[in-house]
């Protein structure tokens, strides 16, 4: 096992350049939406275990939410599976602060459980950070990495706006060092550090504290690679990069390149480039496999510069564009959120402040009207539930959000009561571990679904390739869309959901049923042998994905983007004024509250949480008074 110091004691006495590779994490996030699976990893491991690196960054980020939602994967499971894997280099994740991996504010018993058991299962290495610089949100975390005797990674949001200067970045430092860190990391996650900065920062970190420095730079503008080189030469210790076959563009600096330039100077890094160029190889064709999320901004853009916008939120915001048919208007969008962010009081667009401010960037140009539509995570980072914002806020923006509430002013953690008690209650029978449990505090619903399709043996992955239309899906992706029918035995009529379709065994396939939402496993051949049934003659009425009705009348509510119902705030026969809040929607990873169009009594409800919706139905009937 590597060491757990800041620096293992082979690197004493030496000034050479230490590398941190991405691949298993970051470069996958910021290139292919996140979705390299475990099995994917596990294949360049063991060489990736013989390089040398000081660390392998293989967790945390987005990389959680992703194992859950799309790839149907366990992220324990992987991280156990990683160590196991590759016992002589160091683990390292990233990690949110008081946020963890979520896009919230968890309880302090929370943060403390999940350090504890990711230290447990694997972590050497825990990059500590938070979003607006708000040193408060991170005390836990590092108290609880420390106790846990891991390396603390404290780490600067590095941007740039009229309020971030270096001397504010270098007191932060200090700060950090206080708290008990045992390296400083500069994270530069939009690609936007100078090389002249980078020297100057770097050069003044050296001088003020007496910790390794670690730089983190995206190559989306690039300019990584000569920013690195001037850390490097102002006295930067590690240096993260990504293999060339998953490196530059909105991913790291490629490690081989940094590697070549390094060799035979003082800083030389040691590391073997046949080894990584085997490395190279193999990755190379690893990511044929991913085609289907390769998107064409992840490149160079120098338009990174003025948008701000993070390595790994590109991927994710253009995969989410795509999913709403608004893939064309990514250059509207990138012109907003730069506008987005100064209401805000020019936040570093990391997330979860990178997907918040996105996220209401991209639905203030879906609905045209600034504002018009705001997600939970908008009003909540308006009231302060974040933590404290670099500027003031613009205060229409402000007024649109939280009306004349006023934003709290303490540490955000110290208004949220324990809840690990709470959620054992909430999944007991259903948590199969304390790290199920975790799963569930950070992600409720997805991992109730995900719970439930491990129980019945139906976790799919969403397919690596896109079906060919008139073709067969492809061979390792075997699952069918949710369809749904009304079927009428006897006069009683049932709803019917084709939830799934497993593997063929014996010539036969497993089709997973809903019956009025209870599962059940039907063998077949194929899908019509599951009409003709003994209990009678049945009439099958082939319906849409969805019943809802077409809104027509002024009180029907609709949702402004697809997604998933999280919540229904409101009763059959509650009176509500125009503009509440009678739903969320879960859509792009946030919540969106869904308003009322008319003052009146509610009538019907036609939704239930954990419903797909789209914009062209009515979820709710509003009777306006």
């Amino acid at each position: 096992m590597a060491s757990k110091k800041g620096t293992s004691s082979k690197d004493k006495g030496k000034h050479k350049t230490l590398i941190t590779d991405t691949v298993l994490r970051d470069a996958h996030q910021s290139l292919l939406a996140t979705r390299m699976r475990t099995s994917d990893m596990l294949e360049i491991a063991s060489l990736l275990d013989k390089v040398g690196y000081w660390s392998l960054e293989v967790w945390g980020g987005a990389t959680f939410d992703s194992c859950l939602r799309f790839l149907k994967e366990d992220p324990w499971e992987r991280l156990r599976a990683l160590r196991k894997a590759i016992p002589n280099t160091r683990l390292q994740m990233l990690l949110r602060g008081q946020n963890l991996v979520g896009y919230r504010h968890y309880a302090d018993d929370v943060v403390r459980k999940f350090v504890e058991r990711a230290a447990s299962n694997g972590i050497d290495v825990f990059r500590i950070f938070d979003a607006l610089n708000d040193l408060r949100n991170l005390e836990t975390t590092i108290e609880a990495a420390k106790k846990a005797k891991k390396i603390v990674e404290g780490t600067i949001c590095y941007t740039v706006s009229p309020v971030h200067t270096i001397d504010g970045f270098v007191k932060l430092a200090m700060e950090l060092e206080k708290m008990g860190a045992d390296v400083i990391c500069i994270k530069d996650m939009a690609g936007i550090l100078v090389p002249s900065v980078a020297h100057e920062l770097v050069s003044r970190l050296k001088k003020k504290v007496s910790l390794p420095v670690h730089v983190h730079a995206h190559d989306s503008a690039g300019l990584a690679s000569i920013s690195y080189f001037k850390a490097i030469e102002a006295g930067a210790d590690i240096v993260d990069t990504a293999i060339s076959s998953l490196g530059s563009g909105s991913a790291q600096p490629p490690t081989e390149s940094i590697v070549a330039a390094l060799k035979d100077t003082p800083r030389d890094t040691g590391l073997d480039l046949s080894l990584l160029d085997e490395i190279a190889s193999r990755v190379r064709e690893l990511r044929k496999k991913y085609k289907r999320f390769e998107s064409e901004y992840t490149g160079i853009n120098p338009k990174i510069l003025v948008a701000q916008i993070p390595g790994g939120m590109i991927s994710n915001l253009a995969q989410q564009l795509k999913e709403q048919d608004s893939l064309d208007r990514m250059d509207e969008v990138l012109e907003e959120v730069p506008r987005v962010r100064e209401d805000m009081g020019y936040p570093p667009l990391v997330t979860p402040t990178s997907q918040i401010v996105g996220t209401q960037a991209t639905l203030n140009v879906l609905t045209g009207e600034r504002y018009k539509v705001i997600t939970s995570e908008t009003r909540n980072y308006f009231k302060g539930l974040y933590g404290s914002p670099p500027a003031k806020m613009n205060p229409k923006a402000k007024k649109k959000a939280i009306g004349d509430e006023k934003p709290i002013t303490c540490r955000p953690a110290d208004l949220l009561e324990p809840e690990l008690e709470r959620i054992a209650r909430e999944v007991d029978g259903k948590a199969k571990s304390v790290e199920d449990m975790l799963t569930y505090a950070l992600f409720p619903m997805v991992a109730l679904e995900f719970f439930e399709q491990r129980e019945n043996g139906t976790l799919e992955p969403e397919p690596l390739e896109e079906v060919p239309e008139g073709g067969e899906e492809p061979h390792h992706a075997r699952h069918l869309a949710p369809s749904e029918f009304n079927i009428t035995v006897h006069g009683e009529t049932y709803r019917v959901k084709v939830a799934g379709a497993g593997h063929k065994s014996e010539g036969k396939r497993p089709f997973f049923i809903k019956i009025d939402d209870r599962l059940e496993e039907v063998i077949v051949e194929s899908l019509t042998e599951v009409i003709p049934t003994t209990a009678g003659v049945i009439e099958a009425e082939s319906v849409p994905q969805s019943v809802r009705p077409k809104p027509k009348g002024e009180g029907d509510v609709t949702t402004p983007v697809p997604g998933k119902v999280t919540s229904i705030k409101v009763n059959t026969g509650d009176r509500v004024s125009e503009g509440d809040t009678v739903l969320t929607v879960e859509a792009m990873k946030m919540e969106n509250e869904v308003h009322t169009p008319v003052s009146g009594v509610v009538k019907k409800i036609l939704v239930k949480i954990g419903d797909d919706v789209n914009p062209d139905e009515t979820l709710m009937e509003i009777e306006k008074e």
